[in-house]
């Protein structure tokens, strides 16, 4: 495990090998970087660059769409988990000033014959953009992709058998969210582009952002800047995952800073995929997860229940 900005960096190749060491060199790594600070750079992702670099290109191009043609993708009663969420609506947990953001949530392309059909919003289509759905989808499926054998590793690492996670992922309440931090026209009044917060999901997986200012809090209090290489992806322990470990894999505190007063003209983009379970996964903290040293810290729970209540949070619904 190599370390890179005091973030550890691992690489998903060795887990997918046919090496017994090498994959085992991949779940003692990511488990001790979950452990101790709730971060990974991750190498050996399935997204290729010319993916990636049409998907910024599609959604500066949504950004920039007109102002009163954006708010019509914006869908009241559903807590913001599809299409439109304007500028300053979202919140960090027990703050009341809004983000200095903006964003776009793609979701699970779910079948007729699922037993989800209507249980979780359908996807908005933009019909300006001919290309934007169907590049965020692809994506999507890739990011998941992703996500899933990173969950495995951490099964593993937990001591649960190595699938644990793929039937709670696999028709999962996930998000794709394209963000757009526009330039700052004037003196924030207390508001930052992201307020100090933990991720509701089970694991977030972040390509590299258009412009610094991510950070992470290490168990000294102390705000370390996170900077993915090119070809790394961010991944990061969410609510959900630390509530059915017991906190043994920690949900890490972050944030998105403002840039210096010289940049404020510079807007940013970043898009992450958090990564839900389904709607009726429990969450209940794991027996092996609790012993006389860790007692349960936790309520029992579903995720759906759970994403609920934090969405009542953050100012969503």
């Amino acid at each position: 495990m190599n370390t890179s900005n005091n973030i550890p960096s691992v690489d998903l190749n060795d887990f997918i090998s046919e090496n017994s060491k090498l994959k085992q060199k991949f779940v003692d790594g990511i488990g001790k970087a979950y452990e101790e600070i709730g971060f990974v750079a991750l190498k050996g992702h399935f997204l290729e660059d010319i993916l990636v670099n049409e998907l910024y290109k599609e959604i500066q191009h949504f950004f920039d769409l007109d102002e009163g043609l954006k708010t019509r993708y914006e869908i009241e009663g559903i807590g913001g988990q599809r299409g439109f969420t304007s500028f300053g609506k979202e919140h960090a947990k027990g703050r009341t000033e809004g983000d200095l953001k903006e964003f776009w949530h793609f979701g699970q392309q779910i079948s007729d014959d699922s037993k989800y059909k209507g249980v979780y919003p359908e996807n908005v289509i933009v019909k300006e953009l001919p290309r934007f759905n169907i590049v965020g989808v692809e994506a999507y499926k890739l990011l998941e992709k992703t996500g899933i054998y990173v969950l495995r590793a951490l099964a593993l690492h937990i001591g649960l058998d190595e699938y644990y996670f793929d039937n709670f992922v696999l028709e999962g309440n996930s998000i794709l969210r394209p963000i757009y931090y526009p330039p700052i026209a004037t003196e924030p009044k207390g508001a930052v582009r992201a307020a100090a917060h933990t991720d509701i999901n089970l694991i977030t997986l972040l390509m590299g952002a258009q412009g610094k200012g991510l950070q992470v809090q290490n168990h000294n209090g102390e705000w370390i800047d996170a900077i993915a290489e090119p070809d790394e992806l961010i991944i990061n322990v969410g609510d959900m995952l630390s509530r059915l470990t017991n906190n043994k894999l920690k949900s890490t505190i972050h944030q998105v800073v403002n840039p210096d007063k010289s940049e404020w003209n510079t807007p940013r983009y970043s898009i992450p995929f958090f990564m839900h379970p389904i709607s009726d996964m429990k969450l209940d903290c794991l027996d092996l997860c609790i012993d006389n040293n860790n007692p349960k810290l936790f309520d029992n729970i579903t995720s759906g229940e759970y994403l609920a209540e934090r969405l009542k949070d953050i100012g969503m619904v």
